[in-house]
């Protein structure tokens, strides 16, 4: 038994819907079915997601939101009547819109419940259009909601994370008549309350179905062949990677490799579950088969990837390394404000942490600054924005001698400045720090260095 995931540009039109009709039942295997919402038909498009996103900030703001309504319906619209499905199916598209506008909170605390709730809108009534199609065809396809299958998630509105017992759960769906076809990147609270995943977080959906009924293999539908060693969009002769392991999968995710969620491999790697990330649009092509182990060449990068909007909390203070205490005080700080760091490279009297920059805005650095050097007692305190990451990831990296120098090297020969570098604890990343500007020059540097002979 599979469980398939297609993503937002294989759902993005009725064209793009009929592929993946297709690619359902040209395999019995493909029995649970998890769907994104519409993503972008083109270029200049505008994502289901984002138009509920919108249509919600509109109805906060002003109190109406008629126009983004109107769009949202038209987009579904335009996929039903070009599937040729009933119009009820709209029918029902358009009431459930308009009940879930009507539930506009009172007060601005429940207002973040609210977003949510328009924002799993797209994936809901996707799934609904898709069973209708697969219906058309004769095939005994089922919608199911998250709710009634058990999909229990924490409280956490757009940043949810699955209960546990939502494993025995869903569970039950193994034995589902026919073809189920679940609504991905939603659950709901155990009082009832729907809340959704970060962005992106249908991966994460189809990683628990895949974890709970045991699964033979995680099938991700995306838009391109495979996953490449490097964003085409920066080297276009990137090569294609067959086999990465978990480890270096989730590795490359959290460093910006968009093509699956860093958080959707956990359910699978704790069900030992196989992954095979495929195209839509090429079904036949082998993809990238995510494993626990595969075999590797001592000394070789698997994937290089990157990511912009950072920013480091320098600190610095002379004997910092005898003060007992001193990491968990600095790092209390952020807490209280609610900021997770991302990495925190350290030496005897400085030490820096980075921080994502979306989470940290000029309010709440004012504050941080002025709290680490009152309570902390710091020389010097400071933040210095617009910092990229660039990652390389492979097991053959553990052990390995003179990878940091051949990576600085090219670094240096790029012209590119180091602001932070650091290894992982894993011993498969190595992690550098270089300015915004810097991100694409340094990420083909680290290509032609270590790709050059596979190009």
């Amino acid at each position: 038994m599979k469980v398939s995931k297609f993503g937002g540009t294989s759902l993005a039109d009725a064209a793009q819907i009929q592929k993946v009709c297709d690619i359902i039942a040209a395999d019995p295997e493909r029995r649970l079915i998890v769907v994104s919402a519409p993503g972008k038909r083109h270029k200049d498009d505008i994502k289901v997601t984002d138009m509920m996103i919108a249509c919600a900030q509109k109805l906060l703001s002003t109190g109406t939101a008629q126009a983004e309504l109107d769009a949202v319906i038209d987009r579904y619209a335009d996929i039903q009547t070009s599937l040729g499905l009933p119009n009820s199916i709209i029918e029902h598209i358009k009431m459930d819109l308009i009940s879930r506008l009507s539930m506009k909170p009172d007060h601005p605390a429940h207002e973040a419940g609210f977003v949510d709730l328009l924002k799993a809108a797209g994936e809901d009534n996707c799934a609904r259009l898709v069973t209708a199609a697969l219906k058309k065809r004769g095939l005994d396809a089922h919608y199911v909601n998250p709710q009634d299958a058990g999909m229990l998630l924490s409280d956490e509105y757009g940043n949810a994370q699955v209960l546990p017992q939502s494993y025995e759960r869903l569970q039950s769906l193994r034995n589902a008549p026919g073809i189920t076809i679940f609504p991905g990147f939603f659950g709901y609270t155990l009082s009832g309350v729907l809340t959704t995943f970060p962005r992106g977080g249908s991966d994460i959906t189809g990683s628990i179905l895949a974890a709970a009924i045991g699964a033979d293999i995680y099938e991700n539908f995306t838009d391109v062949d495979s996953v490449f060693a490097v964003d085409p969009r920066i080297v276009p002769s990137a090569k294609a990677i067959p086999e990465l392991t978990y480890r270096e999968m989730r590795e490359l995710s959290y460093a910006g490799f968009g093509v699956f969620h860093d958080e959707a491999l956990i359910p699978a790697v704790r069900a030992d579950i196989p992954i095979c990330i495929k195209n839509t649009n090429q079904p036949t092509a082998p993809g990238t088969m995510i494993l626990p182990k595969r075999n590797y060449t001592p000394g070789t990068v698997a994937g290089i990837a990157s990511d912009e909007g950072f920013c480091t909390l320098f600190v610095s203070k002379y004997m910092m390394h005898r003060e007992i205490g001193f990491g968990r005080r600095l790092l209390q700080i952020l807490e209280n404000e609610g900021i997770s760091y991302e990495h925190v490279p350290s030496g005897i009297d400085d030490t820096s942490v980075i921080i994502r920059e979306s989470n940290f805005n000029n309010c709440i650095e004012q504050r941080v600054v002025k709290a680490v050097a009152a309570e902390l007692e710091t020389d010097y305190v400071s933040v210095e924005r617009g910092l990229a990451l660039v990652m390389i990831v492979g097991e053959g990296l553990r052990y390995a001698i003179g990878t940091a120098a051949r990576a600085t090297k090219a670094l240096a020969k790029a012209g590119v400045n180091i602001e932070m570098m650091n290894q992982g604890s894993s011993e498969i990343s190595m992690m550098f720090g270089v300015k915004a500007k810097d991100r694409k020059k340094a990420v083909k540097a680290f290509y032609d260095e270590f790709f050059r002979e596979c190009v």
